[in-house]
């Protein structure tokens, strides 16, 4: 008779319960910069003083992007620096890595890209499981009057945010 306690760790990884992450980089411009259009979780194939690089929490997205060759995704453009206490089996740091999806998301990715004016961009970079994750987005680039009406709106919602909060605590609006 099987308990609780001596499931498999796969087993007990599938259920619904979120898995916690432990960020390790974030592209904050990219939402700036693009509309987001949808988000798609990657695996990511790493070497061993990549994943240990990445442990320490060092990792620049500003100019990364992916693509799509031969039905493969491929990201180019993030910065991982080297491994300090590595030898001469370190990696290069600007190195185009490949992205792990299913065959059914890269289809679909394929089609969207091909469509219109989408690229895919990667928003950020974490640990989840043990495993390094890239939240990968397919995104449309914003024309700069988009930008401005973003900020626009976001500055309209925090001053109403701060009237709400005067009133609550009874100041004067």
């Amino acid at each position: 008779m099987a308990t609780a306690t001596s499931t498999p760790a796969r087993a007990r990884a599938s259920s619904n319960t979120p898995t916690p992450r432990k960020m390790i980089a974030q592209n904050r411009k990219a939402r700036h910069e693009y509309a987001i259009e949808d988000v798609f979780e990657c695996g990511v194939v790493l070497r061993g003083t990549e994943v240990k690089s990445l442990r320490l929490g060092r990792a620049s997205l500003v100019d990364g992007f992916a693509t799509i060759d031969d039905g493969e995704v491929f990201l180019h453009g993030v910065h991982i620096p080297e491994y300090e206490q590595g030898s001469w089996t370190n990696h290069e740091p600007r190195r185009v890595r490949k992205l792990l999806l299913h065959k059914a998301e890269i289809v679909r990715l394929i089609g969207k890209t091909k469509e219109s004016g989408l690229t895919l961009i990667p928003l950020s970079l974490y640990f989840s499981d043990g495993k390094v994750k890239v939240e990968l987005a397919l995104a449309r680039g914003k024309k700069s009057y988009d930008k401005r009406q973003d900020l626009a709106k976001r500055d309209a919602d925090r001053e109403v945010q701060r009237a709400l909060g005067r009133r609550s605590k009874g100041m004067a609006g």
